[in-house]
């Protein structure tokens, strides 16, 4: 499984680096059937602009490319961890609803 990390309008801190392999990459046991060869997994977080200060600061989005399917999830969150744990939730119910298909 590849995961590519891409940001917008922050500096990747390795913090944040780390966190998201450790939730994205859990995915794996959700996708053992598939070959691993095949799965990309595209991740973005950021901003949506500089100056945004107040509510809904920070997003992640998620694309996992697989056979046949693509699946993705967007979330806007005050704290970016949040946003990327919430991604990882619409995430699993995605897989499981594309390995009882």
């Amino acid at each position: 499984m590849q995961i590519i990390i891409k940001t917008t309008n922050i500096d990747l801190s390795p913090s944040i680096k780390e966190y998201i392999e450790k939730r994205i990459g859990g995915l794996t046991k959700f996708l053992k059937r598939i070959d691993q060869e095949v799965v990309k997994i595209e991740v973005e977080v950021g901003k949506p602009s500089r100056h945004h200060r107040k509510g809904n600061v920070y997003y992640a989005e998620a694309n996992i490319s697989l056979p046949g399917k693509l699946l993705r999830a967007e979330s806007e969150s005050w704290d970016i961890y949040l946003a990327i744990d919430e991604i990882k939730e619409s995430l699993i119910r995605q897989i499981e609803r594309y390995k009882y298909k």
